[in-house]
């Protein structure tokens, strides 16, 4: 094996990549000599992104199996040949490490790794291990866990290190008051369709606020021109609504509130912005992550949450408009998440998975 090849699999939404990559970044600044090798799905949309950012990717054609009905049957049938595939990629690259960031994609390659005797790594982003890590647990030296609260599900192999995010959410620069409030909208890399639907179908109801209200609104691809459209039909022509931003730490930056859903990744950047937020999480979440992720959030006072099932343009209203007229309640509300965030999670990361590499 070499000690100067690591890989790191899994991925399929921004939620996981983004994390692979800031962590793979850390490790060549940390040692510039490793190699750094990432597999992951074969969705178009993830072999876009890796190759905008110069990561050197294997894609590998594996589906999810849980919370998928008739579709988990295509997985299965896909699951032989991904671990063969994988058995072929690891005996050919060698690596000293394998770290799996969570998803599908990274079950094969880690079953792989115990195969193979590669030491391995896990990152569990959400409270709760996800359906992959939870299979995997019994092979990984040890976790890396986003929160403390996850620790007691892990036997032992935990410990709380943070979730690596861009480093560009940590710096925090001040926002200039001006009078105004600044709301971003987004519901994850590949966008939300019911939050899409659920804060155009709002609009009306926050008409008294519009002198002082900016939206920035990340649709996704599918529903750009839909809800474009509804901004301007609800006379909301100043908000700027596009399919994805590549800067958002900087939109988050210019926030003085989020509207999100609350997959793993979009919690640790609330967390290192110290961006209060009104938190939607998506109710089709396997073994229900999203709503335990929020209510770790809303129980340090960082964050409102509206469950799908609870969502009404009023409430939404109602909630968003205590804030614009006490804009400093929203200021503090971000600061009181300070107590859930580690200290510098991408470089101790990175130093785990090189102790690991060592022994």
């Amino acid at each position: 094996m070499s000690r100067h090849r690591v890989v790191i699999c899994g991925g399929g939404t921004g939620g996981h990549l983004f994390p692979a990559l800031v962590l793979g970044r850390t490790l060549r600044e940390k040692d510039p000599e490793i190699d750094v090798v990432f597999i992951g799905s074969d969705r178009p949309a993830e072999r876009e992104l890796m190759a905008r950012h110069g990561a050197a990717f294997i894609p590998l054609r594996v589906e999810g199996l849980k919370g998928r009905g008739l579709k988990s049957l295509r997985g299965l049938a896909l699951l032989p040949f991904a671990f063969l595939r994988s058995l072929r990629i690891l005996r050919r690259l060698r690596p000293g490490l394998v770290v799996g960031v969570g998803a599908y994609s990274s079950g094969p390659v880690g079953v792989a790794a115990s195969w193979l005797k590669i030491p391995l790594l896990l990152l569990e982003q959400n409270v709760v291990p996800g359906f992959t890590n939870r299979r995997l647990l019994k092979r990984a030296a040890r976790v890396a866990a986003s929160f403390r609260e996850t620790l007691p599900h892990l036997e032992g192999k935990g410990v709380f290190l943070g979730n690596p995010v861009r480093e560009e959410f940590h710096l925090r620069p001040g926002k200039r008051p001006d009078g105004g409030f600044d709301l971003l909208v987004f519901g994850g890399s590949q966008g939300s369709r019911f939050l899409n639907r659920a804060v155009v179908g709002a609009l009306p109801y926050l008409d008294r606020w519009k002198d002082r209200l900016r939206i920035v609104h990340q649709t996704g691809t599918a529903d750009l021109a839909d809800v474009r459209r509804g901004y301007v039909e609800s006379g909301w022509t100043g908000a700027v609504v596009e399919r994805f931003f590549d800067d958002m730490p900087a939109r988050f930056a210019a926030a003085d509130l989020v509207l999100a859903r609350s997959g793993a990744t979009t919690c640790a950047e609330l967390i290192a912005a110290r961006k209060a937020s009104i938190l939607v999480p998506f109710a089709g979440a396997a073994d229900d992550h999203q709503r335990k992720n929020a209510e770790v959030l809303a129980a340090s006072g960082g964050a409102e949450i509206i469950l799908e099932s609870e969502w009404t343009p009023q409430a939404l209203a109602r909630m968003l408009g205590g804030l614009i007229e006490h804009p400093q309640r929203a200021a503090a509300m971000g600061e009181k998440l300070a107590p859930l965030a580690a200290e510098d999670p991408a470089g101790k990361t990175a130093a785990l998975a090189l102790d690991l590499m060592e022994k």
